[in-house]
């Protein structure tokens, strides 16, 4: 199986590490890609947040439209679970959020931990594929010095 492919434009970022050839892809893209309609809530706002930086920067375009909107999904259901855990501590402390108890008195892990954490794991497996985790970020050439190089303005200063 061996490693995954990095995104060409990635490979350009990162200043092509390997020296390989890279590859030249077809133009996919026709402008900014328009959100798709089953974006809703938290994933609207994700897409809405990014989209317009990675497109500036070569990663996201028509092609990579449906992959960006996965991550946006990811990113969505992940934060209305965590939000819905966050109440039940609220009103019942730590293990509100964690357990349920079942009608004949079982405790059982509470479905939104499972949620939360396939939703997680796919956010980040999405985010890295963009270039929007630490590790994939740090592979960036630094450019003119600067740290964080092309990808320091993308994402602004974090606050959501």
């Amino acid at each position: 199986m061996g490693r995954k492919c990095t995104p060409t434009q990635l490979r350009i970022l990162e200043g092509n590490p390997g020296k390989r050839p890279i590859p030249v892809e077809p133009d996919m893209s026709s402008g900014l890609p328009t959100p798709p309609p089953h974006l809703i809530g938290y994933a609207r706002e994700e897409w809405d947040r990014l989209a317009a930086g990675l497109h500036r920067l070569g990663i996201l375009n028509d092609g990579d439209a449906m992959s960006f909107a996965a991550y946006c999904d990811a990113y969505g259901w992940w934060r209305v679970a965590t939000e819905e855990m966050n109440r039940r501590v609220e009103k019942g402390g730590p293990l509100a959020a964690l357990i349920d108890k079942t009608s004949n008195g079982n405790i059982i892990q509470n479905n939104l931990v499972g949620t939360a954490n396939k939703a997680r794991a796919d956010m980040v497996r999405y985010a890295s594929e963009f270039g929007l985790t630490p590790a994939a970020r740090a592979k960036i050439a630094v450019e003119g010095g600067e740290q964080g190089g092309k990808f320091s303005k993308l994402v602004g200063n974090g606050k959501r």
